[in-house]
């Protein structure tokens, strides 16, 4: 998902609650994990992979890869690096902050979920990927879409600045992906367990802090952030913000 990162006592936006940064269940990230891990990589790269959670669970799966996370977080790389080091895996995985394209590389498996803006729109991200797919390589996409058109009282209660235009539908998603020369082996979405886990966690945390700190000196403000990330997603994106996991294939050789 597009960054909601806030530092405040509370440590809301965090994570410390969350295994993923974005609606995403174990069940269907080990799933995922292993259908990518089923094609044999030797190298796997993720771009916004927040703590690396997501690779580590495909490397994991594909004792033979190599792989590489980039994120522009350095709280969230530290992280990833003690949870590979944790793992056992800090000698099969390299994790570096900086922009998505600046460290863009090819890889027999790509990921990007969530962190589709690091290259643009959502279509400039598929095109901008399409050449960092290794011939008969793999892309696990994840970004929001348009589960249903939000109206505009929706739209007034989303993130500052949402416009219909920043998502699409999904049959529109996959056609653009089909257009830049990737096939569709794999279409679902999130389901409304996931975003509801998603949500809840992302303010868990902070909710807790709340309510054993209410006379800190930021309290108000760790209030009116919860208050107004509550209201984004409940009068807001709710029931109209969905999220797609496409997994998809490239030829053996460039058309």
């Amino acid at each position: 998902m597009r960054s909601r990162r806030v530092t405040n006592p509370s440590g809301f936006g965090a994570g410390a609650r969350l295994t993923f940064h974005g609606p995403l269940s174990a069940a269907r990230a080990n799933r995922l994990a292993a259908d990518l891990a089923a094609s044999s990589p030797a190298s796997v790269v993720e771009y916004g992979c927040g703590w690396g959670e997501f690779l580590l669970r495909v490397l994991e799966a594909a004792p033979a890869a190599s792989g590489t996370g980039i994120d522009i977080s350095a709280r969230d790389i530290a992280h990833a690096r003690d949870n590979a080091e944790a793992r056992g895996l800090s000698g099969r995985v390299s994790f570096i902050e900086g922009p998505a394209t600046e460290h863009a590389s090819p890889a027999d498996v790509v990921i990007c979920s969530g962190a589709d803006q690091a290259f643009g729109t959502i279509p400039e991200a598929l095109k901008a990927l399409r050449p960092l797919v290794n011939p008969g390589g793999l892309l696990l996409f994840g970004a929001g879409i348009w589960d249903r058109t939000p109206t505009k009282e929706q739209l007034a209660h989303m993130w500052e600045g949402t416009t219909l235009d920043e998502f699409l539908h999904l049959a529109d998603l996959v056609e653009v992906a089909v257009v830049e020369g990737f096939r569709p082996l794999r279409i679902e979405t999130a389901t409304r367990g996931e975003w509801e886990e998603f949500e809840s966690g992302y303010a868990a945390g902070s909710e807790a802090w709340l309510l054993a700190n209410g006379n800190h000196p930021e309290a108000d403000e760790v209030r009116a952030k919860l208050d107004a990330h509550r209201s984004i997603w409940l009068r807001g994106h709710r029931d109209a913000l969905g999220f797609a996991y496409l997994t998809l294939g490239v030829p053996d050789c460039w058309p």
